[in-house]
């Protein structure tokens, strides 16, 4: 991607007789972005977790906190899976490490199949919405608008979303009649116990972002540190001579290719403000429709369609394209970026080139063709979800305003 951008920035550049030494100056921007250190902090942390035995420990808790609820392991399913790919960035890891451990759980419980594939399908992007989510950072970076107000605005559609496909999981767990578990204050306490000191850390960052304690970027900081000193000191499930090194060489070759991508993109964006493409597309949907309500359609389709073949480079170079096209039909930034990042969780499971469904495939070994069907479901929630928020838009600027 990073090679493909470069070249089409340099052509158009060349194209319309402007000076490659602007594509570079405005790659340079990339260093001037405060907020950039959040992404590999973030990444790294996210990274540590996964590494570690804090997926097994989290899903214990949740297990011991709502598994006695009729669906309840598919609850548990939905709930730590959200908190774990908002930590991780949504880069698959929520599928691998969890995934194995929950399909067995499920399918030993009676749920039906399709359900459990759809489910844990969805899951690996289920988490976008909240805070830490790597996207939101990239998307604010990138749109020039703050990224402590993005967490806020996402918070109440995140929320929306996972009381949907929980509500969903309720319906499922009586339909097919799952034995509830019975609820156990020993096994809480046992599971407490182990997670003693994982369980303030997404209250410690979530909690601090959305209260005004600190900014994402203080938030990336925070949690870096303290992942390093649980995993690697307290648990000591990790080494520090054996596995940091791994740990932080996967990391950063992620963040070094996000890193190369958007700067690439910041010089193709160049060419589009110069050349007033933004202008132009305004200008030709109007001839389609003066409508918001048309636009707004067409705009999600758009996205679902480019968030489902890749995703950080539609951020990157979507974004600086539509935010004005946006602005222009009375759009607010904070509310087209929800859409967009509703979209980009729905694009993830999106037939037939989704990402998390060739995750799926590889982790469950089941054909792709099953799993078409078997998040259906799942997507049709999502995309009422997506509507709901992007033609009531006090649902994302309440905590704002």
């Amino acid at each position: 991607m990073f090679a493909v951008i470069s070249a089409g920035a340099l052509y158009a550049f060349y194209y319309v007789g402007i000076d490659f030494s602007n594509f570079l100056v405005e790659t340079m921007r990339l260093a001037s972005m405060p907020a950039l250190i959040a992404i590999p902090l973030f990444t790294f942390a996210g990274y540590v977790l996964a590494e570690s035995n804090a997926p097994k420990r989290a899903l214990n808790l949740a297990n011991s906190l709502f598994g006695w609820m009729p669906g309840g392991l598919a609850i548990v399913a939905l709930c730590t899976a959200a908190i774990f790919t908002a930590f991780t960035g949504a880069s698959g890891i929520t599928i691998i490490a969890l995934g194995g451990l929950l399909y067995p759980m499920l399918t030993k419980q009676g749920y039906p199949e399709n359900f459990n594939l759809g489910l844990l399908t969805t899951t690996g992007s289920l988490g976008l919405l909240f805070p830490p989510s790597l996207p939101i950072i990239l998307y604010g970076l990138v749109a020039q608008i703050s990224i402590d107000k993005l967490f806020k605005a996402a918070a109440i559609p995140g929320i929306l979303l996972i009381i949907m496909l929980c509500t969903y999981a309720l319906i499922t767990g009586k339909k097919a009649h799952i034995p509830s578990i019975p609820f156990s204050m020993s096994n809480l306490k046992k599971a407490v116990r182990e997670s003693i000191w994982e369980i303030p850390l997404p209250f410690l960052v979530i909690g601090g972002i959305y209260a005004g304690w600190f900014t994402a970027t203080d938030a990336a900081s925070i949690m870096a540190f303290y992942v390093v000193i649980c995993e690697f000191f307290i648990y000591k499930d990790l080494s520090i001579t054996k596995d940091l090194p791994k740990i932080t060489t996967g990391s950063m070759v992620l963040v070094g290719a996000i890193f190369m991508v958007l700067a690439s993109a910041l010089g193709l964006t160049n060419y589009f403000i110069d050349e007033q493409i933004p202008e132009k597309i305004f200008s030709w949907l109007h001839t389609v429709s003066e409508s918001k309500i048309i636009f707004l359609v067409i705009l999600n389709i758009f996205l679902l369609i480019i968030n489902m073949i890749e995703i950080f480079s539609a951020i990157i170079i979507v974004v600086p394209i539509i935010t004005p096209i946006a602005a222009s039909y009375g759009i607010d930034p904070i509310h087209l970026g929800i859409i967009f990042l509703l979209n980009l969780e729905i694009g993830y499971m999106t037939p037939p080139f989704g990402l998390n469904l060739f995750l799926a495939n590889r982790r469950f070994e089941k054909p792709l063709s099953k799993l078409y069907v078997s998040v259906i479901k799942f997507w049709v929630m999502m995309v009422i979800a997506l509507l709901v928020v992007t033609y009531f838009p006090p649902l994302s600027l309440w905590l704002i305003k």
